[in-house]
């Protein structure tokens, strides 16, 4: 019967609040970073502080199954470093205590933590990202805030670009307004020496009120004559002009809608059924357009096998010797021959093209719901391999602290985020099937870690320097005895 032991609670204790520690950390460094992607749609936007802490939260959300592995890597290499440094790990194994008995707790509370990264990644992941998504596309499209500098051109109206030389209270001075709604070709420009700004009571419009100013405008697409090289434009002089533009300062959420049918918003269920009907769609689709090339462009024309015929599944298209037959052919006809088989030629290139242009769209809708698929087993799956990889490393190296604990887990996690990065865009490419891109990473690391939990039952030392520069020395002078070796038979001869 499991009872739980002093020494169960003791490591148990130390790894749960490394964990927690590192898991948090893990979170802030991936949190600043993916804030620093979408700095552009947080900055000068004027979004209330509510909507900020959603977006923090629906990040730190999404960001999960990315800092869980990684925290377990490096709370399990510190636990067990911590140990094998104060040399608890020795008189715990002096007691006849093997490794995996010390071990034992920790996987269970693993196996926890994959089964409840499992479903997290399949339940609460697409609803954070469907959630997040959602709310960059709405801060993509919200307008920054209205704050006109002083010598310097304003472009937060679309369209519109906005000059000024001086402020006074709410009075701009010395205004150029460059409007290029209508394109480069056809833009307006106005000068004026002082003009207010104000919103419309909903907030979606913006009246520019302009003082003592001119306007010019270009009249390119109103010129008469065509062998004419001047551009006619029409200038105007006002004491009061007003205009209205469109700047909606509002923030306008987007429909959630939006994102039901994209893979990042479905579990494993919604996943299988999409992937089945749209492989069925994919598939019947390429059956019809290897029907109709073989039929009307590889044939000739769709009644050819009636014209000749020939039962469609009994014909044998390899009695018909083309060369006999276009060498029987006079110059002319074999000039026109070839004419016409050079523009089927190019037809049939032009229709597989078309062909392969409408298969892309179902193909990599397919291919993007299989690796959200397999991305919901392999989150669970890396925080297993991670343990079994930090733990034994943590108890050969015993190095506790957070020095040489943090540079190994950085360049594993690394060498982990390559693999797996590489994985996925050959999956997502089409260069490999699906789940062998998003298992690539497990299938390298596995290995490693059963390798690493090995040397650490037997205490091997494989990170000891003289053992490494014992091997060295011993194969330069096998190498240097083969060398003389050779020279002593060359001069026998």
């Amino acid at each position: 019967m499991f009872r739980i032991k002093k020494i169960d609670s003791y490591i148990f204790k130390n790894f749960v609040t490394l964990f927690l520690m590192t898991f948090l950390i893990c979170i802030f460094i991936l949190l600043m970073q993916f804030l620093w992607k979408h700095v552009a749609e947080l900055v000068g936007k004027g979004v209330s502080w509510s909507v900020l802490s959603e977006f923090f939260i629906y990040a730190i959300f999404s960001l999960v199954p990315m800092a869980l592995p990684l925290a377990i890597l490096l709370a399990s290499l510190m636990t067990f470093g911590n140990l094998g440094e104060k040399f608890e790990l020795t008189a715990i194994k002096s007691a006849g205590i093997s490794l995996f008995r010390i071990m034992r707790p920790l996987i269970i509370f693993i196996i926890i933590i994959c089964i409840g990264a499992f479903y997290f990644s399949n339940y609460v992941l697409p609803i954070a990202q469907t959630k997040l998504w959602t709310l960059i596309f709405s801060l993509k499209q919200k307008s920054p805030e209205f704050d006109i500098p002083v010598g310097e051109f304003y472009s937060g109206i679309n369209g519109v670009n906005i000059y000024v030389r001086q402020k006074e209270d709410k009075l701009l001075k010395n205004m150029m307004i460059y409007d290029f709604s209508g394109g480069f070709d056809n833009a307006t420009v106005m000068v004026a020496d002082s003009g207010r700004v104000q919103f419309s009571k909903d907030n979606k419009y913006l009246l520019l009120t302009l003082y003592d100013g001119e306007s010019f405008e270009n009249l390119k697409r109103q010129r008469v004559s065509n062998s004419s090289s001047s551009v006619p434009y029409r200038r105007e002089t006002f004491k009061l002009k007003e205009i209205l533009l469109d700047f909606d300062t509002e923030f306008n959420r987007f429909d959630e809608s939006m994102l039901q049918d994209q893979h990042v918003s479905k579990n494993i269920k919604q996943l299988t059924q999409s992937i089945d009907s749209v492989s069925k769609i994919a598939n019947q689709r390429s059956f019809n357009q290897s029907k109709e090339i073989v039929k009307v462009h590889y044939l000739g024309r769709e009644d050819f096998s009636n014209q000749l015929k020939i039962d469609s599944s009994k014909q044998d298209l390899n009695k018909f010797n083309t060369d006999s037959i276009f060498l029987s052919l006079n110059q002319e006809s074999m000039v026109q021959a070839s004419a016409v088989s050079i523009q089927k030629a190019k037809s049939m290139r032009d229709v597989i093209e078309y062909n392969k242009i409408m298969l892309d769209e179902p193909v990599s809708y397919v291919r993007r719901h299989q690796i959200e698929w397999n991305r919901k087993f392999t989150l669970s799956f890396a925080c297993l391999i991670f343990f079994f990889i930090g733990a034994p490393l943590g108890a050969i190296i015993r190095k506790g602290g957070i020095g040489t604990p943090i540079v190994i887990s950085v360049i594993m996690f690394i060498f982990y985020y390559i693999i797996d990065n590489t994985g996925y865009k050959l999956a997502r490419d089409g260069v490999w099937t699906t789940y062998q891109g998003m298992w690539l990473s497990s299938a390298i690391l596995l290995p490693i870690g059963i390798f690493l939990t090995y040397k650490a039952v037997i205490d091997a030392t494989i990170l000891n320097t003289d053992q490494y520069i014992r091997l060295w020395n011993d194969l330069k002078s096998k190498f240097l005895s083969f060398k003389s070796l050779i020279k002593l038979k060359s001069k026998s001869y």
